[in-house]
């Protein structure tokens, strides 16, 4: 708005972090005409122009719950500065109406009054400007802008049409009637020049906006022209500084003209040729303008060519300023593609020879499950040369989660069938094998239903949003029900967990008993903060409860980080039929018992890791979830633990951790997200937060963004603990080595693979469509996501291998 530059994707990161401004603007200019400024409201202005402000009272943006004292540490000074005379910029920059969207949404109980608080502030302004004129103080420009608009849920930073729909409006230019008024749409670039020329500095050097000549109603023709020359002029400066052989000569354009004298449409050989032409097409019809006796089709034809020329130019420079040198990119493509290799090459080898050694036991040819989890990393790939298929990515996550797990299904059914004409003769071991695949078709099924009702909890993507969901519902219900379904799903998930513990360490009940003991205090303060805050609008805000936040912040990581690093060092090493308690008693015993002891060991241990893991990530996110998102959460949790319990009788690694994989993928859309920013829960990301933290704030929103997805890859710790970590080891004596292979290679290389193969899909389609109709709506933003969702990859593989590493190493060392 005050340089008329493009901003890009990446200005969302470094907004974050605000550094002055360097380009010409026009605050830059009013100080150097000596203008006296002052600037009330987002401490934004106060970095980006250090020094520019006589007077000034910033507060920061950043506190996205707070709806009341940004906006009155604004008013409280207005009626003070109105009254005097000593500035001529006065600058208020209100944040709360944009807050109050992020909280409750565009129906927010909190929009009707913040609106109207707005409308007094506009009616003291007015009033004060008007008195100021009959007094003969002066003439005032009030203008009224915003700088995007909101969705539903009110959020913004996509392309929809109620996030770009903002308001431009000039108060104090002249008397307009209700039949003057205009609906005119213009560009935020726009509004740059237009200042510039109404309050008469230099255009910014960098701006790429046209004028918006309908604000100069009261102007003459010629004074409206002479302000598109200006502005032409301007333009043509940054085209030769974009292009160095634009030099402008008559005698590079041969204009044909029809009978009419109006100039027929040629195709040019050169962009600068088409600069060119246009300029000097306007200027010539100006220049014969001022010569002629002027009339009404002079001033027509020269305006029409000054408008062409403005709006292709414009269009050129916009597009221009987001222009990337191909080599570069073609430098980060080819690193992409050597770690892609790599780790593809490493699953490769692993897949090849876990498939030899299940070809010489079971005799079983390439079965559809290994097929249809490849088939699903292809389609992935494909889909995303589609705009739509992308805008409405959740769901072909939904569909191929609840395939594979079909397919699984089948296989199941099919080797129970299987089984029993094998096995007539042995009827234990057919009960056995009854009793594994009926708790496998459970397992399965619990995951179909539950992945059914995550499915129509959020309609998210483009098209589809504004359909009824289980999430609208329960918003249109009222906050009592909300509120009632957070605490239930609160309750059980803490009880589905806790059940968890004590059920799988049963001959470990004590050591299991005194692990849930360290995590009681996180998960009664949780509980706590569920019910005390229920009934405020503004959730977790107030000092008060910041400071319990941050306590339980504090004692969450306390505990976690003191179970995983404990566990290991203080695991009683012993099996339900020994009274064998540790190997420092065990001296006589065999060494197959010891091995056998060593493995139990570091089952357990994982088992309590990732069980810790999975614990504290539900509670850090039932509180920085939106409430309506705590049956998702539940949901999710039960269909990670029937995975387990599919995956402890399971053979196939790579299928199964591919199946998690997908698993956290469908959650993530499934609570609410989508490839659009304008998605991303802000409000939630200051929860526990007392002073500006760009870091803390950036990690809070980066959890509750990838919830999900990091869900599934802590579960990996405990994925390993359910199934059987020696193998078929049969040495006497457990090579470390050997075992983190076995038991690390697939849960870290493929949630790697898929994304690696994902990421290099999608940077071939977004180099392929960089000149697409939808590359800044759709793509674009696509690929930020991308790229956040190999960071959390990244950091899933590293908790996980770091986890695993530590707990066998420390139990390898009390043995030796």
């Amino acid at each position: 708005m005050v340089s008329g530059a493009i901003g890009g994707y990446l200005d969302v990161a470094l907004n974050f972090n605000t550094q002055a401004f360097l380009d010409d603007n026009l605050i830059e200019q009013f100080s150097r005409i000596g203008w006296k400024m002052v600037m009330l409201g987002d401490d934004t202005w106060l970095k980006l122009f250090p020094g520019m402000f006589t007077r000034h009272d910033g507060v920061s943006s950043f506190f996205v719950k707070d709806t009341v004292q940004v906006d009155h540490n604004v008013s409280r000074h207005l009626n003070v500065e109105l009254n005097r005379t000593d500035w001529n910029l006065l600058i208020l920059h209100f944040l709360g109406l944009d807050h109050v969207g992020h909280i409750g949404g565009r129906n927010s109980l909190l929009m009707g009054p913040k609106l109207k608080e707005m409308d007094e502030v506009i009616k003291m302004i007015d009033l004060t400007t008007l008195k100021s004129q009959k007094y003969n103080q002066g003439r005032t420009l009030l203008v009224v802008v915003s700088d995007h608009g909101m969705t539903e849920n009110g959020n913004h930073g996509g392309s929809s049409y109620e996030e770009i729909d903002s308001l431009a409006l000039f108060i104090g230019l002249g008397e307009f009637t209700n039949s003057s008024t205009t609906n005119n749409i213009a560009n935020q670039v726009d509004i740059a020049p237009t200042l510039a020329l109404l309050y008469g500095v230099p255009i910014p050097k960098n701006n790429v906006g046209i004028v918006m000549v309908e604000v100069f109603k009261l102007l003459t023709d010629d004074e409206r022209l002479r302000l598109m020359e200006l502005n032409a002029w301007q333009l043509l400066q940054l085209l030769q500084a974009q292009l160095p052989g634009l030099e402008c000569e008559i005698s590079k354009c041969n204009v044909h003209r029809d009978g009419n004298g109006s100039e027929i449409r040629q195709d040019y050989s050169t962009v600068e040729e088409m600069f060119c032409c246009l300029y000097l097409h306007a200027a010539t019809v100006h220049k014969s303008m001022r010569s002629d006796s002027p009339g009404g089709d002079e001033y027509g034809s020269t305006f029409l060519a000054y408008r062409e020329f403005l709006k292709t130019a414009g269009q050129w420079l916009s597009r221009r300023a987001t222009d990337r040198p191909l080599s570069l990119l073609a430098c980060g493509f080819a690193a992409m593609l050597v770690s892609c290799s790599i780790i593809m090459g490493l699953l490769f080898f692993l897949i090849r020879e876990t498939y030899i050694k299940e070809r010489e036991l079971h005799s079983h040819a390439w079965q559809l499950d290994k097929t249809f989890t490849l088939a699903i990393i292809c389609i992935l790939m494909l889909s995303m040369g589609s705009s739509s298929m992308v805008e409405e990515e959740q769901y072909i996550w939904h569909f191929l989660t609840s395939s594979i797990f079909l397919v699984l299904l089948r296989k199941t059914l099919q080797s129970i069938t299987l089984g029993f004409g094998v096995l007539q003769n042995s009827s234990t071991v057919i009960k056995e094998q009854r009793e594994r695949g009926l708790l496998q078709i459970f397992s399965v099924i619990v995951v179909l239903v539950s992945g059914r009702i995550l499915r129509g909890w959020h309609q998210g993507g483009v098209n589809w949003a504004h359909l009824p969901d289980m999430a609208k519902w329960l918003e249109q219900a009222g906050s009592g029900y909300t509120n009632a379904l957070q605490l239930t799903s609160g309750v059980l998930l803490i009880s589905a967990n806790i059940f968890t513990l004590l059920f799988s360490l049963r001959s470990k009940r004590t050591f299991a008993v005194v692990i849930l003991m360290i995590n009681l205090c996180p998960s009664l303060m949780i509980v706590y903060l569920m019910i005390i805050h229920q009934g405020s609008t503004l959730g977790t805000t107030g000092f008060g409860a910041t400071k319990m936040v941050q306590r339980f912040y504090a004692i969450l990581g306390i505990s976690t980080l003191g179970t995983v690093v404990s566990v290991p060092m203080f695991m009683l090493l012993q099996n339900s039929n020994s009274p064998v308690n540790d190997f420092t008693l065990c001296r006589d015993i065999s060494s197959e018992f010891r091995r056998n002891l060593l493995l139990q060991g570091m089952k357990d241990s994982t088992f309590i890791t990732g069980w810790s893991f999975i614990f504290s990530w539900c509670l850090l996110q039932l509180l920085l979830q939106q409430p309506v998102n705590s049956m998702p959460l539940l949901l999710l949790f039960i269909q990670i633990l029937a995975t387990m319990w599919y995956s402890s009788d399971g053979d196939a690694q790579f299928i199964e951790v591919a199946a998690l994989y997908y698993l956290g993928m469908a959650g993530h859309f499934g609570l609410g997200n989508t490839n659009n920013l304008a998605t991303i829960d802000v409000a939630g990301a200051f929860t526990g937060v007392s002073s500006q933290s760009t870091l803390l704030s950036g990690i809070l929103m980066f959890m509750i963004t990838y919830a999900s997805p990091i869900f599934a890859l802590l579960s990996m710790v405990l994925y390993i603990s359910v199934k059987d970590i020696g193998g078929d080891i049969e040495a006497k004596e457990v090579d470390i080595g050997d075992l983190l292979k076995r038991n690390l290679s697939f849960p870290c290389l493929v949630p790697l693979g898929i994304n690696s193969m994902l990421l290099i899909a999608y940077t071939v389609v977004l180099l392929l469509m960089r000149n697409h109709l939808f590359i800044w709506s759709v793509f674009s933003p696509k690929y930020l996501y991308v790229c956040a969702t190999t960071i959390c990859i990244f950091l899933g593989v590293s908790i996980v291998a770091s986890a695993v590493v530590y707990s066998f190493g420390v139990l390898a060392l009390r043995r030796s």
